[in-house]
Parts: C-alpha cells; structure tokens; sequence
C-alpha cells in the first residue's frame, strides 16, 4: 500500500516514543546567532493547553457532563468498561472548547497530560481518555427520547445558573444556516444558502446571552406551527422552575405567525417580533411614507449645498389583525425616507409603550443574537454536524451547547470593567486556554509550572478566585 506523505506524518505524530531520538522532529528552522536549531516532539509530560484547568473547576460547578450522561441508558457490561458515558462526554467538551472540534483529535489528545487532569484524571495514568472510535459510539448511541431529556435539562441548567430568580426575562429565537456535505438526514436544499443544509434553531437569553435551547432541523424555513412546537416546551419548561417570572420572545419575521402569538398569550407571554407586509399594511403606511418623504425634501432644501446625507424616521401603530389570525393585535410601523426612497418594517407585540422605544430600544435590541449565534458556531465550530443520523448530529449540538457554556462561563468570571467582558471566545481561549504547562507527577501532588513570561498571570489567578465565588 503506498502511504502519502500527510499519513506519514500523521502517523509519526501520534507515535509514543521509547527513546528521545525516535521522536519526530520539526526540519527547517533558521540558525539564531550562528547556532543551529534542534527540534523534536520529545518534551514529555507538556501541554499546550494548560487553561483546560480552569475550565476543570467550571465544570465541576456546573456538572453539564453528568447533567447528558444522565439521559443516557448504559447497557454496557461493567465488567468490560473503561470509560463512563460522564467521562467521554467531559473529553469531548472539553475538547471542543479548547478548540479541537474534530473528533479524531482525540486519538492524539487522550494522552495529554492537561486534557487527562480537565478529565479529572490522573496525568501519568496508564489508561488515556477515549478515542475517537469510542466517542463516534457514543455519539450515534443517543435516540430522540434521550435527546428530549437533554435538551429539557440543559433549560435546567439554564435555570439554575441564576442566583436568584429573575423579575422577567427576553428569549430570542432564531434559526441559522448549517452547510451540509454528503447524505445527511434531514439535509435539504436551500436557494438562500446556495446549497444544502440544516437550519437549526436557536434560543438564547438576550440580557445575559445564556444558551437555552437548540434544535437541529432540516434546511428550510419554519412554519408556525413548528416554531410553536419548540417555543411551548422551552417556555412550560421554564415555567416549571420558576412560575412567577415574566417572559418576553423576540423573533423575526418568520416568527410573527398567528400560531406563535396564540401560543404566547395563552401561556400569559409577553412577544415583540417582526411582520412581513403585504398589500393592505402598505396601504395603511402610504400615507406616512408620503409625509416622511416630505419632510426629507424639506429638511434638503433647507440644507446647504454638499451636506450629508439626510434620512427621516417616522413610527405609527394601528390595530391590525389578518384573516388568520384570531384576534386583532397591536402593529407597529417604522417608515424611513431616504435617497432610495421610502422603506416600511412592521412589528406585531404586546407591549405597553411608545412605539418608538419598542422598536428601535426592545426589538432592535435582538440584532445582539446574530453574534451569539456567531460565537456559537464559528468559535465553538458547532456546525460541525457531520454524522449521518440526525440524532448524532442533535447530540453533537448539545456538546457544542456545554461548550459554550464553559467558555461564557470563563468570560463571565472577568471584572465587569474589564476588556476581557466584550472579549470574543476566540480571544478568551488563545488568552487563558492556549497556556503552556509541564506536568510532573510526584509521590503526594501534582506539580504544574506554567510559563515564567505569561502574559495574563495575574488575570488567571483573577479568574479562578472568581470562578468558586460564582453561583454553579
């Protein structure tokens, strides 16, 4: 069989040394001051991802690990096993956070001597973390009911990440374009991503951005029907934690559907979400396009040759209710006048209020999602779902989910002031993640020296003072 060089190397990586020439080295460094460079992967007990200790004490806090293994049955034979449905889970994620998506990282990770302690074990233990044949088990072991059970318990988690138990609380709910490449189930073609696709849902807390609920579905938009499928399981699930408290939903328009709002105020919430327009709608706003277009005309004359450019806002509400729907509701208009002419956005809630603080403070307020849904999957890669069964796919969702949760929770910890508070997860974890470390195990302790130059010393003590004085 003839290997190709990648395979050569990769096969040279994941090799386990006896001796210190037989490591691989890395050809092709530049003499400094005269002296050449010897490289090799021979340093032993290293890791370049000593921060995973600190995401350690965040999971122990939090125990999402044990919270997704619960909703698994383990039939295996405990005589004949190894690794725990709570340990491989806490490698994958653990993993995932520290920025190694791809599960065939771990053939070479489960040795590492940072991952293993994360994993609460041992470094110098003889048996490493799972493989990446055993985790893929793991992964497609999941059937719709335990997936069910995981996603109502992660709404716990969310629940009892509170102190206390908020006043009223804002849930936006959006759904998100997730490229697909092969025979995926529930793959479809969409014309707006040019290609196929999972449109999965996603449902945050808007003030904290706390993850709350996420779906894997097929590559289309959702009906209202749909929507108010999952809405109905997420809210009486909340509910259920906390009777009292107030809830308020921000969509789009995809979510503005007649079966959304029955939903909502049947279960006494409160919703501000976007309309499309139609024929009867433009024609009650004509008459404030024509007034905003007038006032820019106004405003331009009385200006002075070369000024900038002039852009008038109006907002009206009127009563409004379609044919489908059961009642009629509050809608609310925002007409804007520009050089290309007048643009009408509709609104449909039922919130006390001027019309444009509801607008332009309480719904536009939901633009912040776009970038936890970003943060979500370009910084903890969940559109890696990449199995063919569904349900692996869900369950790779809810590893991405206790991803990000590890991460918000490490960023969380830094004082309000501080940079670190806007930092993206990307900074967070080259910052306080990607720390060198050596690991020595000794006779009564475990001794771990991180680098003497490392910039951010202070702040990391920082954050592990501050991570055991926060609520799990």
């Amino acid at each position: 069989m003839k290997l190709s060089p990648n395979t050569f190397i990769h096969s040279q990586l994941r090799f386990q040394p006896t001796m210190p020439h037989d490591s691989p080295i890395l050809p092709g460094l530049s003499p400094v001051e005269g002296r050449d460079l010897q490289a090799r992967f021979d340093g032993g007990a290293l890791s370049s991802d000593g921060g995973a200790l600190l995401l350690r004490e965040i999971e122990r806090k939090m125990r999402l690990s044990d919270v997704l293994a619960s909703c698994l049955a383990d039939r295996r034979d405990p005589a004949r096993t190894q690794h725990s449905f709570t340990s491989m889970i806490r490698a994958r994620v653990m993993a995932i956070a520290c920025g190694y998506e791809d599960c065939d990282d771990m053939d070479t990770l489960r040795h590492d001597p940072a991952m293993k302690m994360a994993c609460e074990r041992a470094p110098d233990a003889a048996l490493g973390l799972a493989s990446q044949p055993t985790l893929s088990r793991l992964e497609n072991l999941a059937d719709w009911r335990a997936l069910a059970r995981m996603g109502l318990k992660l709404i716990d988690v969310f629940c009892h990440s509170f102190r206390t138990v908020p006043r009223q609380i804002t849930l936006d709910i959006d759904d998100t374009t997730d490229r697909t490449h092969g025979g995926q189930q529930l793959s479809l073609f969409n014309t707006h991503a040019d290609g196929h696709c999972f449109q999965p849902i996603h449902i945050y807390e808007a003030a904290t951005g706390k993850p709350v609920a996420f779906l894997i579905r097929p590559g289309k938009r959702p009906s209202g029907a749909e929507a108010a499928r999952v809405l109905v399981h997420v809210i009486r699930r909340i509910s259920a934690n906390w009777p009292r408290v107030a809830i308020t939903v921000r969509g789009d328009g995809h979510y503005g559907t007649p079966e959304v709002m029955d939903l909502l105020e049947s279960r006494g919430c409160f919703y501000i979400l976007g309309l499309p327009g139609n024929a009867r709608l433009k024609k009650i706003a004509q008459p404030w396009c024509e007034d905003a277009a007038t006032r820019r005309a106004i405003q331009r004359s009385g200006q002075r040759s070369g000024g900038g450019e002039t852009k008038v806002r109006r907002f009206f509400q009127t009563p409004y209710g379609a044919k489908s729907w059961s009642r009629e509701r509050r809608v609310i208009a925002r007409v804007e006048a520009t050089a290309l002419g007048s643009d009408v956005r509709f609104v449909v809630t039922n919130l006390e209020g001027r019309s444009r603080h509801l607008y332009e403070k309480v719904y536009c307020a939901r633009g912040r999602m776009e970038n936890l849904i970003k943060e979500h999957k370009l910084y903890t890669k969940s559109d890696r779902t990449s199995c063919h069964r569904w349900q692996a796919n869900q369950f790779r969702l809810f590893l991405h989910t206790a991803a990000y949760w590890l991460l918000h929770k490490l960023r969380g910890a830094a004082p309000k002031r501080s940079r670190w508070r806007t930092a993206t997860f990307e900074t967070i974890r080259r910052s306080f993640l990607k720390i060198a470390v050596r690991v020595e195990a000794l006779k009564t302790r475990i001794k771990i020296s991180l680098p003497s130059a490392c910039p951010q010393a202070v702040m990391m003590a920082l954050l592990l003072g501050r991570i055991h004085a926060q609520s799990p």
